[in-house]
């Protein structure tokens, strides 16, 4: 992916991401949501938390890899008009590189906890976090570690049978369309926006 912001919208529509680190020699990864935050103080960070209890966070690595995965299938060669091929896998993805910085004061927690709760409940849902008692809520807020990672290096991968012959991209979205599910409805999408703009340009 080489545009910034299809890289960006990738994040914001794939928010379930898997962090890894090094934690003292040994490699440690936690799949957990992420909020992206464009440009503040013009920089870039993703902001999470997962619970005090996670051994990743003891002693983590201050540089940290953030995978976001996306749709992917299985690609027969039998699809294809010919023989001589070989199976592969469409799929898409985003890699981020970034310092990580863990935010222990209420203020911070309690921020991505609400930002967290409206983002993925949205504007009209009828759960509110303020309605939670607040022992329970303190509970909760002490069983936590809140961080932020300012993102560094980003990187955009999409595998989608760009390096063979439109023909052939055309039979790979017909085998696709036979599926109802997600993932191939996801990269059939792509692939036909790819084809389009091509031929815009022709």
């Amino acid at each position: 992916m080489d545009d910034e912001d299809e890289i960006y919208d990738f994040i914001l529509n794939n928010s379930f991401a898997i962090l890894v680190s090094n934690n003292e020699g040994k490699l440690n990864a936690t799949h957990v949501p992420l909020l992206l935050q464009l440009n503040e103080n013009g920089k870039n960070f993703l902001y999470g938390h997962v619970a005090r209890a996670n051994y990743q966070m003891s002693n983590i690595s201050k540089e940290v890899l953030v995978v976001f995965p996306g749709a992917h299938k299985y690609i027969s060669s039998s699809w294809y008009e010919s023989d001589q091929t070989v199976p592969t896998w469409s799929y898409l993805s985003v890699h981020v590189n970034g310092i990580i910085h863990i935010l222990d004061d209420r203020e911070s927690k309690i921020g991505i906890l609400k930002k967290t709760v409206e983002y993925f409940e949205g504007k009209d849902s009828s759960y509110k976090m303020e309605n939670l008692e607040k022992k329970y809520f303190e509970g909760l807020l002490n069983g936590i570690t809140a961080f932020k990672i300012e993102i560094t290096g980003i990187e955009g991968k999409k595998k989608i049978s760009q390096n063979h012959s439109d023909e052939r991209q055309k039979l790979v979205i017909r085998e696709l369309e036979k599926n109802s599910d997600a993932d191939s409805m996801t990269i059939v999408s792509k692939m036909k926006e790819m084809l389009e703009n091509k031929s815009s340009k022709k």
